[in-house]
C-alpha cells in the first residue's frame, strides 16, 4: 500500500474517531450498532459474541456506552412510585377537613374528646375559678372535648371571661380546636349565671311561665337574652332548652322547666329558644330525650322510668325532639330514664343501644352530637362504675360523656376498650368526627 493511500486511511480513521467522539459527547445512539445487536439476539447468538465479531474497538466502546446509557428498570419503578404518590395526594385532597383532623389524632386524644367534665374534675381541685398552669397542664395531658361550669366556678364577669378565654386558648394550642364551654342556663330555677346574683344580667324566668302566658316570640326573646350574656362571658354551648312535655302532673323534676303539657307549644317554643341562642353564637342542647315529663322518679337520686311504648312516645314526648332534629339540632341530651316497654329491660336510655342507635339515630334521623345527662347522677352511679357506664354509653351510640362520677376511671375504661377493640376504631372515629364538625362551626363564628 503506497504512502498516499495510507495517509488517506489515516485521515479517514481520524475523521471517524472524531465523529464517534462527537456522538458519544452528545449522548447520541448508533442505530446501526443497536440493530446489529438486536439481529444477533434474534439469531440466537450472544450479544457479547456478536459484538466481538462485527465491531471495531471504537464501536465496542460506543456499544458499552450505549449499554450504560440504556434506561434502568428502576426508572419504571420510580415512575410507579410517583404515580402512587400522586394517587395518595388525590385521596388526601378528597378527605374532608374533619376526616383529616381525625386521621391525625392519637387514640388517647380521640377518647379525651368524648368527655365533658367540670374544671374541678379536670384539675383535681374544688371550686376552680381560674385557668392557669394546672389547667393548661391537664389539657395538654388529656385534651377533653368540653368543660361544664357550675355555680361555684362562676364568681364575676371579669373572672369568668378570663377563665373561659384561657381555657379555650389552651385547647386551641393543644389540638387546634376550640373547647366546648358549657353551662346549664335554662332560665328560672336552673340558671348558673342569672340565678347566682353575681352578674348584672336578666333572669328570663321559668319556661313554664312563658309556655302558659307567653308567645313563641317571647320564647325566642328569652333565648336571645340568655345567648347574649353567655356569649359575652365566653360560653359557646348551653344545655337548654328543655324539650320535655309535662304529661305527668306529679312530675316535679321538670315541672317549672318545661313549656307545659301541650306538645305543639313545647315544640315551637323550644325551637324558638334554640334559635335565639343561635343568633348570639350559642349552640343549643335539647333535653332530656326521650322525655322526662311522663316519668315517675328522679334520676338525680335513683331510677326513673316510663312505661310508654315507642308508638305512645311518638304521639307526644318524642314530637319536640323530632321537630328539633328536622330543624337541624346539633346536640341532644339523653337522660337516664328507663323504658322497659321499648327495650325489654331497665337499662337507662343513656346506656341503651335501642334508645340511642335504633330510635334516636336510625328511626328519628339524628346525626348530631348525643351527650349523656350527668353520669354522676344516682340513676347511673348507684348501679354502674364510671368506666363501665362510659363504655356502655359509647357502645350504645352516645358521643359525649357528661360528668362521670370519676373522670380518670371513666377515661381509662374507654381508652382500654378502644385499644382492645371492644369499642371499634370506626365507632370511635364516628363520634370524634361529629364533635370536630361542631367545633369547626363554633370556630368559624
Amino acid at each position: 500500500m503506497n504512502k498516499k493511500i495510507r495517509n488517506l486511511i489515516f485521515v479517514l480513521t481520524a475523521f471517524v474517531m472524531v465523529f464517534l467522539c462527537a456522538v458519544l459527547g452528545e449522548g447520541g445512539i448508533s442505530q446501526v450498532n443497536k440493530n446489529e445487536v438486536l439481529s444477533a439476539d434474534a439469531a440466537g447468538v450472544g450479544t457479547e459474541e456478536a459484538t466481538v465479531s462485527t465491531e471495531t474497538p471504537e464501536q465496542e466502546q460506543l456499544g458499552e456506552y450505549l449499554g450504560a446509557a440504556e434506561p434502568d428498570v428502576e426508572y419504571g419503578d420510580d415512575m410507579q412510585d410517583t404515580e402512587e404518590a400522586t394517587d395518595t395526594d388525590a385521596v388526601d385532597e378528597e378527605l374532608s377537613e374533619v376526616d383529616k383532623i381525625v386521621a391525625g389524632m392519637t387514640v388517647e386524644e380521640k377518647v379525651a374528646q368524648l368527655f365533658i367534665i367540670t374544671p374541678d374534675a379536670l384539675t383535681d381541685n374544688t371550686g376552680v375559678t381560674m385557668a392557669g398552669d394546672m389547667t393548661k397542664a391537664a389539657i395538654d395531658e388529656t385534651p377533653v372535648g368540653g368543660i361544664i361550669y357550675m355555680g361555684d366556678n362562676l364568681q364575676s364577669a371579669a373572672q369568668v371571661k378570663d377563665m373561659l378565654s384561657k381555657t379555650n386558648s389552651y385547647s386551641e394550642e393543644r389540638l387546634g380546636l376550640p373547647m366546648l364551654l358549657c353551662v346549664d342556663e335554662e332560665g328560672g330555677t336552673v340558671s348558673r349565671v342569672a340565678g347566682s346574683g353575681r352578674f348584672d344580667v336578666t333572669n328570663v324566668g321559668n319556661m313554664a311561665d312563658i309556655g302558659a302566658n307567653g308567645t313563641v316570640d317571647d320564647a325566642k326573646s328569652a333565648g336571645v337574652t340568655i345567648g347574649k350574656y353567655l356569649s359575652e362571658l365566653g360560653f359557646n354551648v348551653d344545655f337548654a332548652p328543655v324539650a320535655d312535655v309535662l304529661t305527668n302532673p306529679d312530675n316535679s323534676i321538670v315541672k317549672l322547666r318545661s313549656f307545659g303539657s301541650d306538645v305543639e307549644t313545647v315544640s315551637r317554643m323550644s325551637i324558638a329558644v334554640a334559635e335565639g341562642l343561635k343568633s348570639q353564637g350559642i349552640t343549643a342542647t335539647y333535653k332530656h330525650f326521650p322525655g322526662h315529663g311522663a316519668t315517675a322518679g328522679d334520676t338525680h337520686l335513683g331510677a326513673a322510668f316510663t312505661t310508654k311504648t315507642i308508638a305512645e312516645l311518638k304521639e307526644n314526648e318524642l314530637v319536640p325532639f323530632q321537630e328539633a332534629i328536622d330543624d337541624g339540632a346539633k346536640f341532644i341530651m339523653v337522660s337516664h330514664i328507663s323504658a322497659p316497654n321499648i327495650t325489654g329491660h331497665d337499662t337507662p336510655a343513656s346506656l341503651s343501644k335501642e334508645m340511642i342507635s335504633d330510635l334516636l339515630r336510625a328511626d328519628m334521623g339524628f346525626d348530631g352530637i348525643v351527650v349523656t345527662d350527668a353520669m354522676e347522677m344516682g340513676a347511673i352511679s348507684s348501679k354502674y362504675t364510671s368506666d363501665v357506664a362510659a363504655v356502655m354509653a359509647i357502645q350504645a351510640g352516645a358521643d359525649m360523656i357528661l360528668m362521670p362520677e370519676d373522670f380518670h376511671i371513666a377515661y381509662d375504661g374507654v381508652l382500654a376498650a378502644a385499644k382492645s377493640g371492644e369499642i371499634s376504631e370506626e365507632r370511635l372515629n364516628e363520634s370524634v368526627a361529629r364533635i370536630i364538625e361542631v367545633k369547626l362551626e363554633i370556630a368559624s363564628k
